[in-house]
């Protein structure tokens, strides 16, 4: 069974720093991708970052590029993501999520197991 716990959520003000941490258990595969997505009340679920457990290629979304940066702990494996500069519109619910096979680096859609997310609220 795979599984996939968020945490580090939390609430802080604007221009603040948060960290977010992802353990991943329940498999064996070589090859994956595995990243950050985020959801707002009302919003589609969109890509924030991601990195492939290959070579260590990361990607991000433009509205957190320069203030974000995702890192992997292959070992466990566990990935984190460091959000800095933080702003009110980066308030969402962020999941963990892996994906095995064929991998678009930001699409939900390819993305086979997901967390059950953490709660980031920031204040203005």
């Amino acid at each position: 069974e795979v599984q996939l716990v968020e945490s580090g959520g939390g609430l802080v003000k604007a221009g603040g720093s948060l960290r977010l941490s992802c353990a991943a258990s329940g498999f064996t595969f070589d090859e994956y991708a595995i990243g950050w997505f985020r959801q707002a009340p009302g919003k589609a679920r969109e890509g924030v970052s991601s990195i492939m457990s290959m070579d260590g290629t990361t990607y991000y979304a433009d509205s957190v590029k320069g203030r974000f940066t995702i890192s992997s702990e292959n070992a466990k494996p566990t990935v984190h993501l460091q959000m800095n500069s933080l702003k009110p519109e980066d308030t969402a619910v962020y999941y963990c999520a892996i994906s095995i096979g064929t991998m678009t680096p930001l699409s939900p859609r390819n993305y086979d197991y997901w967390g059950q997310g953490t709660q980031v609220t920031v204040s203005s």
